[in-house]
Formats: structure tokens, C-alpha cells, sequence
């Protein structure tokens, strides 16, 4: 089953013309349903709110709030009877036209499939070769720039690894393939800034909070990759899981997470 603007349909014929094909005019949340619960729906939705505003977009009234976002997605799970579900929510602009919006008003389309957590530690990561990160006004969310990590996940791929870090040209870190990336040094904890071209991972806020809540310093900023090479501990963060990194090239890490985070990062 799918949800199509808010109608569960168990097969879609998608109404033509559509600017999310057309122009790539909106994004998408890649969610987690489990327990009975959205997690961190509050920063989903925040992010939502934020996308929507750089592309000027209106949220619907089944996605307006983060209550109703749980309310909704909660019921495509259900109907899909997935106790625990991965969720996709692709949301693109309403109207044909070309370039010029027609209008604010966003369709949008849910999918479910189901979710089995993999926090296993990732043992063979490298730095990308062939594409680097770019900030632009919508580097923050998902969708818009996701050519950057088709592009990254062919070359993983091709290159047999296990995950790909990549940097913005100036060779700052920014991120992991499709996950945040943090590393620990001196008991303070690092994570690449927005300026980056990173995503705003909604894990990657939870773990920034949990770790301040512990008393951990946190730092953002431009990093260079020797900077990364010389942590004590490196590890990525997705609403999906968190893993920790044992080598990057062939350089080998603690592969855990820094032992004054431990039990501080949960999935909810």
C-alpha cells in the first residue's frame, strides 16, 4: 500500500505533468517507524518546514505539523502491517508550468518497506575521488542535490567499499556517503559544519544533543581530512543507525564509539 496525498492506494498512476520529474522541484525525508513511533519526528518535520520554505512550498495538511507527520506515516505502516518500517516521503510541487512555480502547493507520495536496524561497524571506508560535496541553499535537505550521492555510491561501489566520505573542493570533510560522520578527539566531539554541503541530518542534531546534555564538548566547523585521520574514534549517524568506522584507506580506528558517548545515542 502507498499513501498518495493522504489516500491509501495499492498502485499508483502518477498523474502527468509532475515537476518532481520534470525539475526535481521538491525533497523527500527518509523516516523510521518503530515501537509505535515516529522517530525523532519533531526534527523531521523541522526540517520539512525548512525545505519547504527555501523551495516556496506549502506542507499539506496531513504533513502540517509534526503530530499529524506521525499520525499519517503511523497509518502507512499500519496498513502495511510493518511493525517496524523504513518510510520514504517524497514531496514535490503541484501544477505543470516550466520554471516559473505556478503555485505553493505540494503532492506527495509515502512508501513503506521494512526496517532492520544494521549498526554493525563499517570496516573499509574511503574518501570519494570523483565527487565532492557542494553548499548551495538546499545542500541542508534531502533531494535536490541527490545526484552528489548516486555519484558517490557508484564509486563506492566500483571501489568495493564499505562506505565513502566525502569532502566539499576545498577538501574540507563533510559527510558519509548517506550519513552523517563524527570522530573523537581529546574527549570532544567533531562533526563537519553545514557550510560543508552537508546534510542537516536529524541524527546528526540528536547526537549533538545528547552528547552536550552529557557535558561533552562539540565542535563544528572546516574540517581538512588529516584532521579526521588524527581521531581517536570516527563513526557515521543516520535515523537509521549508528556505526562505527575501523579504517579509512588504510588506516586503522577504535571501532566503537567514544567510550564518553556510550549509552548517551539511542534510536528514538
Amino acid at each position: 500500500m502507498l499513501l498518495f496525498n493522504g489516500n491509501l492506494v495499492p498502485a499508483l498512476s502518477l498523474p502527468l505533468p509532475n515537476r518532481g520529474l520534470a525539475f526535481g522541484d521538491g525533497f523527500f525525508e527518509t523516516l523510521i517507524f518503530t515501537n509505535n513511533r515516529l522517530r525523532l519526528a519533531t526534527d523531521h518535520h523541522q526540517r520539512m518546514q525548512r525545505a519547504a520554505a527555501a523551495l516556496y512550498l506549502t506542507l499539506p495538511a496531513a504533513l502540517a505539523t509534526a503530530e499529524a507527520l506521525e499520525t499519517t506515516l503511523a497509518s502507512l505502516a499500519q496498513a502495511n502491517a510493518l511493525p517496524s518500517a523504513r518510510l520514504r516521503l517524497q514531496l514535490w510541487r503541484a501544477g505543470g508550468g516550466r520554471y516559473t512555480p505556478p503555485t505553493d502547493a505540494a503532492e506527495w507520495l509515502a512508501t513503506a518497506e521494512p526496517f532492520v536496524a544494521d549498526e554493525t561497524p563499517i570496516s573499509k571506508a574511503d574518501f570519494a575521488l570523483e565527487t565532492h560535496s557542494i553548499h548551495s541553499p538546499l545542500s541542508f535537505c534531502k533531494g535536490p542535490q541527490a545526484w552528489l550521492y548516486v555519484r558517490a555510491a557508484h564509486e563506492r561501489q566500483q571501489r568495493g567499499l564499505d562506505e565513502i566520505i566525502l569532502c566539499d573542493a576545498a577538501g574540507h570533510v563533510a559527510e558519509a556517503g548517506a550519513a552523517a560522520i563524527f570522530w573523537a578527539k581529546d574527549e570532544v566531539l567533531y562533526t563537519p559544519s553545514l557550510a560543508s554541503g552537508c546534510v542537516a541530518g536529524v541524527r546528526r542534531a540528536q547526537v549533538m544533543r545528547t552528547a552536550q546534555a552529557a557535558g561533552v564538548e562539540c565542535r563544528e566547523g572546516l574540517f581538512s581530512q588529516g584532521e579526521l585521520m588524527n581521531a581517536e574514534a570516527i563513526f557515521t549517524a543516520n535515523v537509521a543507525s549508528v556505526r562505527a568506522v575501523e579504517s579509512i584507506g588504510k588506516h586503522r580506528f577504535t571501532p566503537s564509539l567514544p567510550t564518553f558517548l556510550a549509552g548517551q545515542i539511542d534510536g528514538k
